[in-house]
Order: structure tokens, then C-alpha cells, then sequence
């Protein structure tokens, strides 16, 4: 651990999620990308040996990183319309940082954090997953009304679920389903993109900025990406970035010297502190999409909707909380096409680092420090 490092506490706090007597079946550990049909075959009753206790991590109290502990809970039974999931790994996102600070709005020391993450089918309440079968999930309550993805085991709603059958490795999977089911979601059902568009990602370092430059790309859109780092130019032209803007703060000059009429979109993943910037590069009709908060609270002070927002430029939010909704459903999300086109090398991938379940603390660290340059994902 880095220098004011805290150590990392684990202790047992059992809860009633579990019946007595309610045990279930789980699925035996196995390496990344083992085949399905390997995995079913080694299907133990893993809760029965363990007597349906997980680990799981949860803040204890709003703060830093030190917050973070390891518990012993009771493993979540499967109840109607869930699937449940061994989890072996999840990514980290800025919000779960936020929320472990006491800066969400929300906050609960019983239930592990976690937006996201990928494992194995346990028990699928409706009968349509077969145990072993690997998968994703994101948002559907997850952290806020159910355990997150930061423990062994989640019970989560089965429309927030998504059958993976790449063997892209679990690592490496993880660093998909938050990041690319809101850049899919923000992109295709908000500004309805289109080949041969121009696109503006305002944040491109963060790990949904890559994810909208690498997306944008494999839909023949013209990429400008912007960072504060000129070091990160040559990263982010490899991942499909065809322009890249250094962001002083105020970059519509930059912008418009590459298109002179402006640009057809901008995704904003920094959010309030340069989103009139950024509408300033948007040509006339078109859109600019928020989906990040790096730079703080979504509060536009003192806003003239005549002077600030340029003539037939429209402003709109995607908040992944509708991931999995009737109004934004999964079932035909490019998660798994996203997975294989990685897997194969035509994507690239977003991972920046891997910690393991006991270095939850240092993970969130980076987290903090702004400074991964990809997605951080913690192996279960």
C-alpha cells in the first residue's frame, strides 16, 4: 500500500437475505475464458460447503478510500424475475466514488458498491439461462437497492442481464458493460448517429470517453477526442481518434479551425464546467449529449438559454440509470459484438488495471486520482 495507506478491514456481519436452509447451487471457479460447457461440468455447491456466506465490499461511513471493508454477509437469494450471478470481476466508476464519499444522495454501509460487473449464471428464476452461461450486468438497482457488483455472489433483475458468448477474458470483460452500454445508449438512441458524421467527445481519457471514441469509430464516424494530457494524443488516436484536441478549458476555436461549419454531435463526459464550450462547437441542429460528471455537480449557474446556447443547438442528459428499462432494453445492447470485436483485436481494449478483491482501497485510489487512462477493474 502507498504511503497513508489504511489496512484493509475484514470482519464477519451476517444479514437475513438467505433463508435458513436456502441454499443454492454455484458455479466452481474456473480460468478466464474457459468454454461454457467446461464451466457446467464443474457446477459445486460452493454455498453449501461455504454455508451461504460471500464476501462482499461496502463504505462503512461516508468518506475516502480507507471507508471501504471486506465483510462476511449472507449470500442474496434468487427471487421472481432475478438471475444470479458468481461474480469474478468488476470495473470501477467515478459515481461509485462519489457515492462512497456521501456525495451521492443516497448512502448504505450494508449493501456492497458496484454499477457493474461480469461472472457466471448461478440460478436464473425465469429458466432462460442456463448455469454456467456467462454474462453482464449494469445498473437495475445494483448498489442502491440490491448488493452491487463488489462481491462473490449478486441476485440481480433479470432485464439488466446480458448473455455474453464471447471467451473474452473475464479481465478484460469487465471493462465493458457500464462504459459501452452508456456510450450505445447515449449515441444511438439520444443523437441517433449516423456513417460518415462528425463527433466531439469532451473527456475522451476517461474510461467513457475512450469507450465513445472506440464505438464512434467501429460506426464510421469522424472522431475529434479532447484531453488535458498532450501525452495522451498517440493513445487516443490508436483506440480511433482522428483529431485530437488538448483541452485548456475553452476549445471552440480548436474545433473550428478542423470543422470550419462546427461538428454534427458532442457526447460531454466532463459535464456542467465546459458544457457551453462544447455547445459552441456544435454546427446548427445539432446535439450535444451529457453522460459524465468528472468536473462536479450537474448545476449550470445563471444560464441565458438565448446568449449561452447557440441558435438550434440541442442540450439532452443520458443517465445509464434507464439501462435495462422499457424504454431502453438490453436485449438487442452490442455488448457481446463489443466483446468479440475486442476479443479479436479489431476493438480496442479499455483496461488499464487490474487489482485484486483485497486491494479494493488502492483501487479506488486511482479511481480518485483521475489518472488511470481506462477502465480499473477489480478480479473476485
Amino acid at each position: 500500500m502507498g504511503p497513508g495507506s489504511h489496512q484493509l478491514r475484514t470482519h464477519r456481519r451476517l444479514t437475513s437475505s438467505t433463508p435458513a436452509g436456502g441454499l443454492r447451487p454455484t458455479v466452481a471457479a474456473t480460468e478466464p475464458g474457459s468454454h461454457p460447457e467446461a464451466i457446467r461440468d464443474h457446477v459445486i455447491n460452493e454455498t453449501e460447503a461455504k454455508g451461504a456466506v460471500m464476501r462482499a465490499i461496502v463504505a462503512s461511513r461516508p468518506g475516502g478510500p480507507e471507508v471501504l471493508e471486506i465483510i462476511e454477509t449472507a449470500e442474496p437469494d434468487v427471487r421472481p424475475g432475478e438471475v444470479k450471478i458468481r461474480v469474478r470481476a468488476f470495473g470501477l466508476n467515478k459515481a461509485e466514488s462519489y457515492y462512497r464519499s456521501g456525495n451521492y444522495g443516497i448512502f448504505r454501509s450494508d449493501l456492497a458498491l458496484g454499477y457493474e460487473a461480469v461472472g457466471e449464471v448461478v440460478e436464473d428464476s425465469n429458466g432462460v439461462l442456463a448455469v454456467g452461461q456467462r454474462v453482464a450486468t449494469a445498473m437495475g438497482g445494483m448498489m442502491i437497492t440490491r448488493h452491487g457488483g463488489y462481491a462473490d455472489y449478486i441476485s440481480v433483475d433479470a432485464k439488466n442481464v446480458v448473455p455474453i458468448d464471447s471467451l473474452l477474458a473475464f479481465e478484460e470483460l469487465a471493462a465493458l458493460p457500464e462504459a459501452y452500454l452508456t456510450v450505445w445508449g447515449a449515441l444511438e438512441k439520444s443523437l441517433r448517429i449516423v456513417d460518415g458524421q462528425t463527433l466531439l467527445v469532451r473527456g475522451a481519457t476517461s474510461s467513457v470517453g475512450m469507450a465513445a471514441v472506440a464505438y464512434a469509430k467501429m460506426r464510421g464516424l469522424n472522431v475529434l477526442a479532447t484531453t488535458r494530457q498532450s501525452e495522451a494524443t498517440e493513445k487516443l488516436i490508436s483506440i480511433g481518434a482522428d483529431h485530437v484536441v488538448i483541452d485548456d478549458g475553452e476549445i471552440r476555436d480548436q474545433v473550428r479551425a478542423i470543422n470550419q461549419q462546427g461538428v454534427d454531435h458532442a457526447i460531454e463526459v466532463v459535464g456542467a464546467a465546459t458544457l457551453l464550450d462544447t455547445a459552441s462547437c456544435i454546427r446548427p441542429w445539432g446535439e450535444v449529449v451529457v453522460v459524465g460528471l468528472l468536473a462536479g455537480p450537474p448545476v449550470l449557474s445563471n444560464l441565458n438559454l438565448m446568449m449561452d446556447i447557440p441558435n438550434t443547438v440541442k442540450l439532452s442528459f443520458f443517465n445509464s440509470q434507464l439501462l435495462g428499462t422499457e424504454a431502453l432494453p438490453l436485449t438487442d445492447s452490442p455488448l457481446d459484438l463489443i466483446a468479440e470485436q475486442v476479443a479479436s483485436g479489431r476493438m480496442p481494449s479499455a483496461l488499464a488495471k487490474v487489482y485484486p478483491f483485497d486491494d479494493i482501497q488502492e483501487a479506488h485510489r486511482l479511481l480518485d486520482s483521475g489518472r488511470a487512462g481506462g477502465k480499473i477493474v477489480v478480479r473476485s
